[in-house]
């Protein structure tokens, strides 16, 4: 859960794919079902629906060939988003991957179903973990501005430079 390059989330996303519990596999279809969910429209993300398929691509997953994708938008209209997960987890899916607040729907309606978040936020502050060395629950995901990794950051070149008179981050 630290800053991330786009090839870091693709690499995340896809691997997470890869690595569904085998006793999940066995309860899905011949085929195993994703849960793309956005609190935005199709519009706004298409360039995330396409880089996600790249994504799924590098690891062997190709939708509609070994790996189903039920896309799932709440339009802007984030009381949408209980519905839909509700409905994703009804399928069964196998894994629901979304923006901060579909993967906050989605962790308050299933502790069963992996959850993989992009957040531009802090993943503890916004309810994603426990805490960044110990998680828990069943949520993972990337967190491209958080201000706790850039505290520690700043505490651990403090420790390896600790008599520079001033430290920079950047």
């Amino acid at each position: 859960m630290v800053h991330a390059t786009r090839r870091q989330l693709l690499t995340l996303l896809g691997g997470a794919a890869a690595a569904w519990p085998i006793a999940s596999r066995a309860q899905q279809s011949a085929m195993p079902v994703i849960g793309f969910l956005r609190s935005t429209s199709l519009g706004d993300a298409t360039h995330l629906v396409v880089a996600f398929r790249q994504g799924l691509r590098e690891t062997g997953y190709i939708e509609g060939q070994n790996v189903t994708i039920e896309y799932r938008w709440a339009e802007g209209h984030l009381d949408r988003l209980p519905a839909l997960v509700a409905d994703l987890v009804r399928q069964p899916v196998a894994l629901i991957v979304g923006n901060t607040p579909s993967a906050l729907a989605a962790k308050a309606a299933t502790t069963t179903v992996p959850i993989v978040f992009v957040t531009g936020g802090d993943p503890v502050i916004d309810g994603f973990a426990v805490g960044l060395n110990r998680p828990g629950g069943n949520a993972t995901g990337v967190s491209f501005l958080t201000s706790a990794v850039v505290t520690k950051r700043l505490e651990l070149l403090r420790q390896l430079v600790p008599k520079a008179p001033r430290l920079g981050y950047s």
